[in-house]
C-alpha cells in the first residue's frame, strides 16, 4: 500500500482547490501573488538595501511594495533599476515570479470568460423573470405560439416567453429571429435543457411563471414525454403556493385520464387530433366558418374576454346584449366558476358574475352610453324589419372523404351529429381501402344518419377523381396520409389532390366546400387558400388554441363548449330568415331578432365579399352594432346557438363525449 505523504495531501488538497473553477484558481493565484510580493518586500525593508530615496533617506515599506507590484504586472519596469546586486536580485526575482504568475493569471481568466460564453451559448444561465410564460419542447408550432404571444403581449409593457427544449440554443434563436424578425415588447429566451429534468427545468424558473405551455414533441411516445414533462413540473413546484396554469398537448385519447391525474387539476389538455377533426368537420359543412374560428382564435384581431361590469348587476342577459356598442355579449362566468355560453334572454347578472364578450382588446370593452337609459332592446332597432322564425328540415348531404388516418372515425362519427337522416359519406383511400374499410366499419358501427360506403383509388389521380364526380358531393375533406407516410410525403400528396379539386371546382357550375388537412405548416404556406371554401386545417389552429388559453385559462370551458358536438356552437345562416333583405339597418336589428330565437348575432357575412381576401372572405365579427347595413338574399348573419347537432343523440360511448370536453379542458 502506497503510504501518503504530506506532499501527497498537500497536493490533493491543491487539486481539489482548482478543480472549485474559475473563482477559486484566480483567488488562489491572488494569494500567491500577494504572498510573493509581500516577501520580498519584507526582506528588502528589512535588509535595507533598496537605493535611497530623492532626499537621501531610505524608502518606506509601502514604496517598497508598490516597486515590487509595478515589476510584477510588467517586467520591463525593472530596466531602470539601479542599487545593489541584492536589491536587483530581489527584483529580479519578483519580477520572474510575477511574470508566471500573471500569464498564469491571463490564461485562467481568459478561459474562464471562454467557459462563460459558452455557457451563455448552451443556454444554462437562470432566467431570472416574474410572472412570464414558459414553452416547454420545440417543434414547428412554436412559431405559432410564439407569434399570437407576442400579438397577446402587445399592449404590455414588459413580458417575457422562455422556450426550453432539448435543442441548441443559438439554433433555436437563429430560427426565431428568421421567423418573427420584430418581437415587439416581448422578451424571448431560449435555454437548452430536457423538459423532463427538474435540474433543466429550474433554468426557466417554472415556480416564478405566469402560465406554461407544453407542446407535444415530434416522433413516437409523444404523449408519454409529454406526461413524464407534467410529472416533472409539479414535481418542482418548491415553495409556490397558487396552482400551476399548465396547457399540455397529447395526441391520443387513451392518454387523456392519466394526464389528468397526474395534472391533479392545474393542466389544461388540448387533444390536438381531435379539435383538428372537429374543426375540419364544422368548417366543411359551412362556407365561411373557418374566417370565423381563425379570427376568435388568433389576437391579432378580435378574442373573447372575461370582464367584471358591475353596472350590469340586476340586469338580464337579454338586456344586456344591448349594452355594447363596439362589443360582443356571449356568455357569463357565474360567480361559482360555471361557464355559461349563450344562456336563456332572461338570465339574471348577480354580483360576482364576468360577463364574456368578443372585442378587439381587453381595454376596449366599454357600456354603451346611449342605450344604458333602455331597459331592453335599442332605439335604432326596426321592428318591422324582423322576419319571425320558420321551422325547415334539414335537407341530407353528401361527403367524399379523400384519404385516411386515425382520425377518419372522429370525422365521421362527428359528422353524424350534424347532418340530416338519409346523409351519405364516401371515403376513397388507395392500397389503405380495405384497413380503412375494416377500422371504420367497426368504430363507426352505429351511425344512425348517414350511409358509410367505401372506394379504392389513388386520391392524387385526376382519372380517379373525375369517376368519382366531385361536383355531386356537397363537401370534400381531404386526409393526410399521417399514419402511413413521412409528413413531407403526405403533404406532397395532399397538395396535389388539392389542385386537382381546386382545378375541378373552377371548372364546374355546382359549389362545393374543399377542407384539407396538413401536417407541416410550411407546407400550408404553399397551398395559400384562394376561396372561403378552401380552408386547411393543419397544427396552426392548435398553436392558436394553445395561446389563448395560456393567456386565459377559463377559455378552455369557452371553447370546449363551441367545439363540442352538444351545447352552443357557431352557426352561418341565411340574413333573410331573420330580417327583410335589401333593407338598411342597423345591427342591433339583427341581435333582437337574434335574441327572439335564444340566440346571439355575433357578426355576418356579405357574398358579395365572398371572394376577397384583403376583406376576410366577407366575413365581419363583431361589428359596431350601429352601422347601417342593407343584407342581400345570399348574405348570412353569424349566430351563436343551438342547432340540429343538439337534437342528435351522442354517437359511440359516453367516452365520446368525454373526450370532446378533454379537446379544451
Amino acid at each position: 500500500m502506497h503510504r501518503i505523504t504530506f506532499w501527497d495531501r498537500l497536493r490533493y488538497r491543491f487539486d481539489n482547490a482548482m478543480a472549485r473553477g474559475t473563482v477559486t484558481m484566480i483567488a488562489g493565484l491572488g494569494l500567491l501573488s500577494a504572498v510573493l510580493i509581500l516577501a520580498i518586500s519584507l526582506f528588502v525593508w528589512l535588509t535595507g538595501i533598496a537605493p535611497a530615496g530623492e532626499n537621501g533617506t531610505p524608502i518606506g515599506l509601502i514604496e517598497v511594495l508598490w516597486m515590487s507590484l509595478l515589476r510584477t504586472l510588467d517586467p520591463g519596469t525593472m530596466g531602470g533599476d539601479k542599487g545593489r546586486w541584492s536589491f536587483l536580485i530581489a527584483m529580479l526575482a519578483v519580477t520572474l515570479g510575477g511574470v508566471f504568475l500573471v500569464s498564469a493569471f491571463i490564461g485562467v481568466l481568459t478561459s474562464g470568460i471562454e467557459n462563460r460564453l459558452e455557457e451563455l451559448r448552451k443556454g444554462r444561465s437562470v432566467v431570472a423573470e416574474q410572472g412570464h410564460t414558459i414553452i416547454l419542447g420545440w417543434s414547428a408550432q412554436v412559431f405559432a405560439v410564439l407569434q399570437e404571444l407576442i400579438y397577446a403581449n402587445a399592449n404590455q409593457r414588459h413580458t417575457c416567453v422562455a422556450i426550453l427544449a432539448d435543442k441548441d440554443k443559438g439554433e433555436m434563436d437563429d430560427e426565431i429571429r428568421a421567423r418573427l424578425p420584430d418581437s415587439g415588447r416581448t422578451h424571448i429566451v431560449c435555454r437548452h435543457g430536457d423538459p423532463l429534468d427538474t435540474n433543466d427545468l429550474a433554468v426557466v424558473n417554472p415556480t416564478a411563471a405566469r402560465s406554461i405551455i407544453v407542446l407535444s414533441p415530434e416522433g413516437e411516445d409523444a404523449d408519454l414525454r409529454v406526461i413524464k414533462t407534467l410529472l416533472a413540473l409539479i414535481g418542482s413546484r418548491g415553495q409556490r403556493r397558487e396552482p400551476y396554469h399548465i396547457v399540455a398537448q397529447m395526441r391520443e385519447a387513451r392518454n387523456m385520464e392519466v394526464a389528468r391525474m397526474v395534472g391533479k387539476g392545474e393542466v389544461a389538455l388540448v387533444l390536438t387530433g381531435e379539435f383538428i377533426s372537429r374543426i375540419a368537420v364544422q368548417t366543411c359543412r359551412q362556407s365561411g366558418l373557418s374566417a370565423v374560428y381563425t379570427e376568435l382564435l388568433n389576437f391579432s384581431g378580435d378574442e373573447i374576454y372575461f370582464q367584471d361590469e358591475p353596472a350590469l348587476v340586476g340586469k338580464t342577459f337579454g338586456e344586456a346584449l344591448f349594452l355594447y356598442e363596439d362589443s360582443t355579449l356571449i356568455g357569463l362566468r357565474k360567480k361559482d366558476g360555471r361557464i355559461q355560453m349563450n344562456p336563456p334572454p332572461g338570465t339574471l347578472i348577480e354580483a360576482g358574475d364576468k360577463v364574456i364578450v368578443i372585442s378587439e382588446d381587453d381595454d376596449t370593452i366599454h357600456l354603451s352610453q346611449a342605450a344604458s337609459a333602455r331597459g331592453q332592446g335599442h332605439p335604432s332597432v326596426d321592428t318591422t324589419s324582423i322576419r319571425v322564425k320558420s321551422e325547415t328540415a334539414p335537407q341530407p348531404e353528401r361527403m367524399l372523404i379523400l384519404g385516411w388516418n386515425r382520425w377518419a372515425a372522429t370525422v365521421i362519427k362527428e359528422l353524424d351529429n350534424y347532418v340530416a337522416p338519409g346523409s351519405e359519406v364516401t371515403v376513397v383511400a388507395g392500397e389503405l381501402a380495405v384497413t380503412a374499410e375494416t377500422e371504420l366499419g367497426e368504430e363507426c358501427a352505429n351511425l344512425t344518419r348517414q350511409k358509410l360506403t367505401f372506394q379504392r383509388g389513388d386520391i392524387a389521380d385526376r382519372r380517379v377523381l373525375d369517376r368519382l364526380q366531385v361536383p355531386t358531393y356537397d363537401h370534400v375533406m381531404v386526409l393526410s396520409y399521417a399514419d402511413h407516410l413521412e409528413p413531407q410525403e403526405a403533404d406532397a400528396q395532399t397538395l396535389v389532390t388539392l389542385l386537382h379539386l381546386r382545378d375541378i371546382a373552377n371548372r364546374s357550375d355546382r359549389k362545393f366546400s374543399v377542407v384539407s388537412q396538413m401536417l407541416d405548416v410550411r407546407n400550408r404556406d404553399l397551398a395559400e387558400v384562394a376561396q372561403i371554401d378552401d380552408f386547411i386545417v393543419s397544427d396552426t389552429l392548435v398553436s392558436l388554441l394553445v395561446s389563448q388559453i395560456a393567456e386565459n385559462p377559463e377559455l378552455a370551458t369557452v371553447f370546449a363548449d363551441l367545439f363540442m358536438s352538444r351545447g352552443s356552437g357557431l352557426y352561418l345562416r341565411p340574413a333573410a330568415d331573420y330580417v327583410a333583405p335589401y333593407r338598411p339597418i342597423s345591427f342591433y336589428t339583427v341581435v333582437e331578432s337574434a335574441r327572439r330565437r335564444g340566440e346571439v348575432a355575433i357578426g355576418y357575412r356579405l357574398r358579395s365579399q365572398a371572394e376577397d381576401a384583403s376583406r376576410d372572405y366577407g366575413v365581419k365579427v363583431n361589428p359596431k352594432k350601429s352601422t347601417t347595413v342593407a343584407f342581400g338574399a345570399e348574405d348570412q348573419v353569424i349566430i351563436l346557438g343551438r342547432g340540429t347537432r343538439e337534437e342528435a343523440p351522442a354517437q359511440g360511448s359516453a367516452g365520446t363525449e368525454e373526450t370532446a370536453a378533454g379537446t379544451a379542458a
